[in-house]
């Protein structure tokens, strides 16, 4: 029987001072997005400009709440096609976590809770709303019994039909022509390679030789250590004269104004001086512009010498292989390819070579091994520390267990206690929980995990078990157990009586948690306030050069690593008290409908993760955490049973029969669980030989958005799109998609045939895809006109930021921003080189981030090599179509896309700064460029110095897609730069 003393912590006041404190917030928030979006767009809309065309989201209107019909109206196959199957894997998963919780919230609204508040048991406060009100030899507890058991069949089914949907996505998305048409989908990366194999590229191709249409090249990776020094220290000084050189111009700019206008002269400032020895006080002093200058110079050569013969680094114990079939690197990575232990036992498919971690493709296994070992050990150790940390700061932050502390045992029952007892855990939690991933990837990282997706992978098993283990097993029950603790110690053989009316007592903790995140989480998710404070303290503060200012505007990346542990965790809260606290579904329910809005319009319009491409792997994961939920949910059931019984008096077969009914559910998910792991795991990971040979017989499957319902062949699932019945079959395909999950296939069909209106393509012309879907991009001004002939001596002076500006209005990005961009409007000029044009009617050029140069990489990195085009289209940074190395690239760029980033750096280097108004630092730049030994460039394009003596930067532009000049000195400069 619950007393009134257990109710300290589970007042009602504690729970409405949570619930009111996070609508209110959460409303603020939501207002304050509404009103900052239009304003806003490179933080709030930076994919209708920062991705390639065929990715971008179209421009939502200025009306606040136009953001929410605009992201619901998107289809699923426009999904996929603008942010990948990722993407839209995990929004479906939130998806059917929001419409399970519904369904819940009915049932037990309608069912349990009535029972629980007439059971009759004398509980009183929230406790009323639980089981622990239902007393133990009450025949009510069939009712648990029996909707639970409706609860665990609704989430089977339902990990059934999204499996379904899944398997079929994956095989679609792994013969589609945007992936087989990269070479990384036929590659695969072989780690732990024999010696003999490392050493003999013939013997490695004739291994994989045996393999469907063969191996189209091997490339072994090589240990360059010496090389990514001298890189890593290169750019490390060019940064700092960047920063030097950026500070100087503006401090120019400065004095030559305050020269100005009190009519004095000019004097330059004095030039910076640094020592060349790391120690301090320690060597002459000397100046920095120069010694920085000669020693890039300097290591650009040393860069050039290292990697013009990539030949001359060691071998390391692992290679690249390229098959001439996709098929081929899917079975290559099933298959036992040595006789050896470990030998090539590590195999990694659909290689990126951003994704790699080169530091980790060479250690010998059994080294891995052992990293492994002690990696797991360190993860041990940090559930022990974060379990007596999280518990200590939970359990004393309760009101009932800080009157048990000496001096507070008069502490009174205020409305500011049941606010701090309601709010305070939540948030102590959250943030003691932030710290744990960054630990965990370096953990993984340091085992040798060969690829940043896989880090990320493995990393959710791992933050989700310390969630569990945590945040809701240690943290949520804490206070139960205390309670259990301390009363038993007065009784031992009352614990287990206590059970039933203790652990029901866990409902506030798992409310308060969830009305946490539901509203405060979910508002400050699609706020950004960090991104949007960042967007201007970063550029005011620490953002000194053009080039930090515009890291400071790159758009943000999504945390799948942490995200997709913390919502299962959530299922699991709700999902394990949907039968003890029948209101946590409610909010369950509102935390997975807010967080899916939410994540439709962060994912269409703000997140950008090119790099994060698995091919939805990350869904296999959540829904092994879900049956994790529904394990220990049931688990509950059968112990809240057996502790009921423990209380009866009276043990009669209707007691017994509670328990064998919840054991009997158990056993029948564990079968269920059987079933799922042998019918769609092992087509999960790999493409099935018969789905292969059916697409290369028909290609067009694999161009045909698929019917993710069906049960048919691949060979069946192709439809004409040109016609009439074509188009009708789509737009059925996506209402399958869309609603498959939720209502049988049959009840689709009747109302589509009863309103066919729906499947006429012309009335969802409401899409986005209707719309204007590519609002370009802001451009530089357009400068036509012929070069200059320069001076006697060939140095030609670089123009000013009014010749940048000539002609174009300088505009903000968006209201009170100090990142610029120029609309172009210019007029032609004859005193400068000619600016690039970037006509709308130009064909679109490579994105400077796809690889498609055939030249040798010692021919890249000989710096008299490169080359002066002034008709050559110059793109923005952000024109990122996501190609990586095509299937048509030659041998010499595979070869070049798949070696370390060392040898791939250039024997050049960029030093992007603005120039001065008056022409000041022309001079300087030009001893800079002089002094780099032709080997450094400065390039002014796209920054300048405001009026304010501010520098700032055209966000679009991209300064490592210039040409280089070969300076030539000019002697009778203009200005004197001091």
């Amino acid at each position: 029987m619950a007393s009134s003393s257990d109710s300290d912590d589970n007042s009602v006041s504690t729970f409405s001072s949570s619930l009111v404190f996070n609508i209110v917030v959460a409303a603020v928030i939501f207002v304050g997005f509404c009103i900052l979006r239009p304003r806003f767009k490179r933080v709030y809309a930076p994919r209708t400009y920062a991705v390639g065309k065929e990715k971008r989201s179209p421009a939502i209107g200025s009306w606040p709440l136009a953001w929410i019909p605009a992201v619901l109206k998107v289809s699923d196959d426009k999904i996929i096609e603008r942010v990948g199957l990722d993407t839209y894997m995990f929004l479906r998963y939130m998806r059917s976590m929001f419409v399970i919780f519904v369904v819940l919230s009915f049932l037990s609204l309608v069912t349990i809770l009535p029972v629980n508040i007439t059971g009759g048991g004398g509980a009183t406060e929230l406790n009323r709303l639980t089981i622990a009100n239902v007393p133990s030899e009450s025949t009510k507890l069939w009712v648990h019994i029996v909707f639970f058991m409706v609860f665990v069949a609704w989430v089977l089914r339902n990990i059934f039909v999204e499996l379904q949907v899944y398997t079929r996505l994956r095989i679609w998305w792994l013969t589609n022509p945007s992936h087989t048409g990269k070479v990384g989908a036929s590659t695969i990366m072989v780690t732990t390679l024999p010696p003999a194999l490392v050493d003999s590229d013939d013997r490695l191709r004739a291994t994989f030789d045996l393999f469907p249409g063969g191996v189209r090249q091997v490339i072994v990776n090589r240990n360059c250590s010496e090389l990514e020094e001298a890189v890593e220290e290169r750019d490390a000084l060019a940064a700092s004269l960047e920063k030097q050189l950026t500070s100087y111009a503006a401090k120019c700019e400065k004095l030559y104004k305050k020269a100005t206008k009190k009519g004095g002269e000019y004097k330059a400032p004095k030039r910076p001086t640094m020592r060349e020895s790391k120690i301090p006080l320690r060597g002459p002093k000397l100046d920095a512009f120069e010694f920085l200058s000669t020693k890039i110079g300097e290591l650009n050569r040393r860069i050039a010498e290292l990697g013009g013969d990539p030949t001359q680094f060691n071998r390391q114990s692992s290679a690249f292989v390229f098959f001439n079939k996709q098929a081929a690197a899917h079975m290559a990575a099933q298959t036992v390819l040595d006789y050896k232990p470990f030998s090539m036992n590590l195999v990694s498919l659909d290689v990126n070579p951003d994704d790699i971690i080169w530091s980790n493709l060479n250690l010998n296994p059994y080294d891995r091994r052992i990293r492994g070992y002690v990696s797991l050990a360190a993860t041990v150790g940090l559930v022990f520390v974060w379990t007596l940390m999280t518990g200590a700061l939970t359990t004393l932050v309760g009101v009932k267990n800080l009157r048990k502390i000496p001096g507070l045992e008069h502490m009174s029952d205020s409305k500011f206690f049941g606010l701090f007892t309601g709010i305070v855990p939540a948030v102590v939690l959250a943030i003691v929980m932030a710290l744990l991933p960054i630990i965990l990837r370096l953990l993984l990282r340091l085992e040798g995990t060969p690829r940043v997706s896989e880090v990320n992978l493995r990393l959710l098993n791992r933050y989700f078990f310390f969630q569990v283990w945590n945040v809701y097993l240690i943290t949520i029950f804490t206070s139960s157990i205390f309670s259990i603790a301390t009363d038993g110690l007065k009784d031992p053989g009352s614990i287990i009586s206590l059970i039933p009316d203790k652990v029901p007592g866990s409902s506030t903790p798992i409310l308060t948690y969830i009305l946490l995140l539901a509203f405060t989480g979910a508002a400050k998710e699609i706020l950004q306030i960090v991104r949007l404070a960042l967007r201007y303290i970063m550029p005011l503060l620490f953002a000194k050069t053009p080039r930090k200012i515009c890291g400071a505007e790159t758009p943000a990346q999504f945390d799948w690593a942490t995200s997709i542990p913390t919502h299962s965790l959530i299922f699991l809260m709700g999902f394990s008290y949907s039968f003890i606290a029948p209101i946590v579904n409610c909010f369950a329910a509102v935390y997975f409908g807010l967080y899916y809005l939410v994540y439709r319009y962060q994912f269409l319009y703000v997140y950008n993760d090119a790099n994060w491409v698995t091919g939805g792997l990350s869904f296999p994961k959540s829904v092994k955490q879900t049956m994790v939920g529904v394990y220990i949910s049931e688990v509950y059931m059968l112990l809240m049973m057996v502790a009921k019984l423990a209380n009866n008096d009276n043990i009669n077969a209707n007691a017994i029969l509670r328990i064998i009914f919840p054991a009997l559910i158990l056993l029948l998910t564990i079968f269920a669980h059987i079933y799922i792991n042998d019918a769609y795991m092992p087509i999960i990971n790999y493409l099935p030989v018969r789905g292969a040979v059916e697409i290369e017989e028909n290609p067009k499957i694999a161009s045909t958005f698929p019917d993710v319902t069906g049960d048919g062949d691949l060979s069946s699932d192709t439809l004409d799109t040109d016609s009439i019945s074509g188009a009708e079959r789509t737009m059925r395909r996506r209402f399958y998609a869309a609603y498959g999950s939720l209502v049988p296939k049959r009840l689709i069909d009747y109302v589509l045939n009863k309103l066919p209106r729906l499947l006429d393509p012309s009335s969802r012309a409401s899409d986005a895809d209707a719309e204007s879907l590519h609002a370009g991009p802001p451009r530089l001004p357009t400068i036509t006109g012929a070069s200059p002939a320069g001076s006697a001596n060939g140095f030609v002076p670089m123009p000013t930021a009014q010749h940048y500006n000539a002609g174009a209005e300088i505009r903000p990005t968006s209201d009170n921003t100090n990142i610029m961009s120029i609309d172009s409007q210019a007029k032609p000029s004859t005193l400068y080189p000619p600016m690039i044009n970037e006509s709308a009617d130009q064909p679109d050029a490579p994105s400077i981030h796809s690889i498609t140069s055939a030249t040798e990489l010692r021919q890249r990195r000989n710096p008299t090599m490169l080359s002066v085009n002034s008709a050559t289209q110059r793109q923005s940074r952000y024109s990122m179509a996501d190609t990586g190395p095509l299937v048509t690239s030659g041998d010499n760029a595979l070869a070049e896309a798949f070696s370390n980033p060392a040898l791939r750096a250039k024997a050049t280097t960029c030093i992007w700064v603005p120039l001065d108004n008056c022409g000041l630092c022309n001079e300087l730049y030009a001893n800079v460029q002089n002094w780099g030994a032709g080997t450094v460039r400065v390039v002014t394009d796209g920054t300048w110095i405001d009026e304010k003596g501010h520098v700032r930067a055209d966000v679009e532009f991209d300064p490592d897609d210039t040409d280089f000049i070969k300076p030539a000195m000019r002697a009778d400069s203009l200005h004197k730069s001091g």
